[in-house]
């Protein structure tokens, strides 16, 4: 059968690899044009991108997920259904009859076990999602256990099962075939080297080819236990420049553009294109790197919010695509915070600085990614932080250059976006309101250490006893007193809360866009 079907494709996917695609896009193959130059891995265990999680969520199953028919819902996966017991911190799952990964092998309570824990002991950038849990290498073993067609995962620290179920339905918790992982490990490296080029999932597409800052392919699973997706396939092919995206959706070379700007959003006129609007999670910010000496002073961090010129973006070339938001948890879900009591006004900033004996001017690099509208927002802080004497030098890179020089701590200034690893108010608490331990040693896939800043013992506190709260109410009050204190007082300046617009043929039906880059699904596609 996997023969067949990739014979029955071939012509299909035999589409250019670069820019330069055919003018009429096959009718039952996704054709996207989308920058995913962001990508550093597709391997469940590693991948921490925008793009590669859209990836992950399309070729992976989890026991519990939230899928394409309603992103709001944590629904079974893997799991047909599950048992909590809050006294004895366990949840067993029972395995869904019938799945099967692209292998062919069934997939199992072993693989849900090896999977685990293979994200454990690699212990690679999102491992920490897990990690929370009170797994480690040592005790893995202990905590998620295989009895038959059950899997019994045990959790240490005050967790209630709710948020428990959603760390189970994060990317890293993707389940993996064992059997064809482990053929392939190469020097006890559980088969990382080749997931990323590969895959080895459960979910409604296979990957039959990625090639980075080129192109992804992914073929219809047609044992999928949802059904087969309706179109045979889906092509992806990287696209940086908007203006070329756009050309290429008018021309019918593809049926998807994913990075349009604004203003060639509301260009699109053509009888045959639309444009859809999806809410999304992510917020938007600019940090300062406390390595840095002269970006410590807190009155530095103040000035700072009252030299974004956050109107003047939304009213212009952020149009339609992102709001003004101010604090770490999106607009739209329990617990968020959205007040927006910071305002453009160069004047304050620059009284600010003189009352707290800051010298001027000061000089900073502000690392970007190089495409819009980040190059634009990084533009207009460079105008608007000149008028107080501080002065940014842009340094574009490809957002994997810019993410992995994040991570290694070696920026001054940063303009980058943060969406939750997890449908719960303490995924980005743990991002912006925590870090009791900023060693250089102790690598946390968090913008506080990556910024180096070393929050205040009582606000580590605060997000600790958050996350214990059982009591929905009085937890989600916590969690906007958090944000008030990191929207006051930290090195993060948080800006906008994005809206993704999408520009699509109209024939195309049942595209998917959640509020994270997780909830991304081309299940539903049709093309009429």
């Amino acid at each position: 059968m996997r023969l067949f079907r990739t014979a029955l494709l071939a012509a299909a996917f035999a589409l250019p690899l670069s820019q330069q695609a055919v003018a009429v896009t096959p009718d039952d193959l996704l054709v996207v044009a989308q920058n995913i130059d962001d990508i550093v891995a597709i391997d469940p265990a590693q991948a921490y991108e925008f793009s590669s999680g859209e990836l992950v969520s399309n070729v992976y199953d989890r026991l519990v997920q939230y899928d394409a028919e309603d992103t709001t819902v944590l629904a079974p996966g893997l799991a047909a259904e599950w048992q909590a017991d809050a006294e004895a911190r366990t949840i067993t799952f029972t395995m869904r009859e019938g799945a099967v990964f692209h292998s062919g092998n069934p997939v199992r309570a072993e693989d849900v076990v090896f999977s685990f824990a293979r994200v454990i002991k690699l212990n690679l950038t999102p491992a920490f999602i897990l990690a929370q849990l009170g797994w480690t290498p040592e005790n893995i073993g202990e905590m998620v256990t295989a009895d038959g067609n059950k899997v019994i995962v045990r959790y240490e620290g005050a967790f209630s099962p709710a948020f428990v179920l959603n760390v189970l339905a994060a990317r890293p918790a993707s389940i993996v075939d064992e059997k064809t992982v482990m053929e392939h490990e190469e020097g006890g490296d559980m088969g990382n080297k080749w997931l990323n080029a590969n895959s080895a999932g459960s979910g409604p597409f296979e990957l039959t080819a990625y090639r980075p800052g080129q192109m992804v392919r992914l073929i219809t699973n047609p044992d999928y236990f949802k059904g087969a997706p309706n179109i045979k396939g889906v092509l992806i092919q990287h696209v940086a420049e908007a203006a070329t995206q756009q050309l290429l959706l008018q021309s019918g070379d593809v049926d998807m553009a994913r990075n349009l700007t604004p203003d060639q959003i509301a260009g699109i006129k053509a009888d045959n294109l639309k444009v859809e609007t999806y809410p999304q999670a992510a917020v938007h910010f600019l940090s300062f790197n406390q390595k840095v000496e002269t970006l410590q002073p807190e009155a530095l961090w103040e000035a700072a919010r009252y030299l974004v010129n956050y109107q003047g973006m939304t009213d212009s070339f952020l149009k339609g695509q992102m709001e003004i938001h101010q604090a770490f948890w999106p607009k739209g879900f329990p617990g968020s915070y959205d007040e927006t009591p910071y305002s453009y006004d160069p004047e304050k900033a620059r009284k600010i600085l003189a009352e707290a004996g800051i010298q001027t001017p000061i000089k900073v690099t502000l690392d970007v990614i190089n495409s819009t509208p980040f190059t634009d927002m990084a533009q207009s802080l460079q105008a608007s932080f000149a008028e107080a004497g501080i002065t940014f030098d842009i340094i574009p890179g490809t957002g994997s250059q810019v993410i992995t020089k994040y991570r290694e701590r070696s920026h001054e200034a940063m303009l980058l976006y943060w969406g939750p690893d997890f449908m719960d108010p303490h995924s980005n608490a743990k991002a912006f309101a925590y870090n009791r331990d900023n060693s250089d040693d102790n690598y946390q896939a968090t913008t506080t250490w990556r910024n180096g800043w070393a929050v205040p013992a009582d606000m580590n506190d605060m997000t600790s006893a958050a996350l214990a709260e059982s009591d929905p109410e009085k937890r989600n009050e916590m969690y906007v007193e958090l944000q008030k204190r990191v929207q006051a007082k930290s090195p993060i300046v948080i800006m906008f809360q994005a809206a993704y617009q999408v520009a699509m043929d109209k024939k195309v039906t049942g595209y998917v866009n959640g509020a994270t880059s997780d909830f991304v699904y081309y299940r539903l596609v049709t093309k009429n």
